[in-house]
């Protein structure tokens, strides 16, 4: 297989925005998503919600014709060092594609990505047990984060509003 082409995601494109909420519609469908179908109101406004934020990028992997895999990534701010970071938000291989480096490509993307804005770091959450995913993103160079050592990993927390 040659390599992916990854493109980002042009909202104003019918067939690439197509791509990008089937793709995310079969992310969430699965396991390691909130394992529901999109529903039709979220498909409807999420792409005029995206094009709002110029801090949301997102990418698609093609393999060919096809959409294989898509990135979403969310630009934020470290105080600590006083520059941007890069957030992976979502990431999602199709099942038609997986092991095939498709997850290495995006990730090698959104790392290029967040040179170019001088980030100092992208981050991500990841299911405990989504363990192909963490193996991969640890043999990327991912770990765990920490500031102090007797203060143990950061968790990630949410508060549902």
């Amino acid at each position: 297989m040659s390599p992916p082409v990854i493109r980002p995601v042009d909202f104003d494109n019918p067939a690439c925005t197509a791509d990008f909420l089937d793709l995310l519609d079969h992310y969430m469908r699965g396991p390691s998503g909130s394992g529901q179908a999109m529903t039709a109101a979220l498909r409807a406004r999420l792409p005029a919600e995206l094009r709002r934020r110029p801090t949301v990028v997102s990418f698609i992997a093609y393999a060919g014709d096809r959409a294989a895999g898509l990135i979403t990534c969310v630009e934020g701010f470290s105080t600590f060092a006083g520059r941007p970071l890069f957030n992976i938000h979502d990431i999602v291989v199709h099942d038609d594609f997986r092991r095939q480096g498709i997850a290495k490509a995006l990730l090698v993307h959104a790392e290029h990505v967040a040179r170019e804005r001088d980030c100092c770091k992208l981050t991500l959450e990841v299911l405990e047990g989504n363990t192909g995913a963490r193996l991969a993103y640890e043999g990327f160079g991912f770990q765990g984060y920490q500031l102090d050592p007797a203060m143990g990993k950061a968790l990630f927390m949410e508060k549902k509003l």
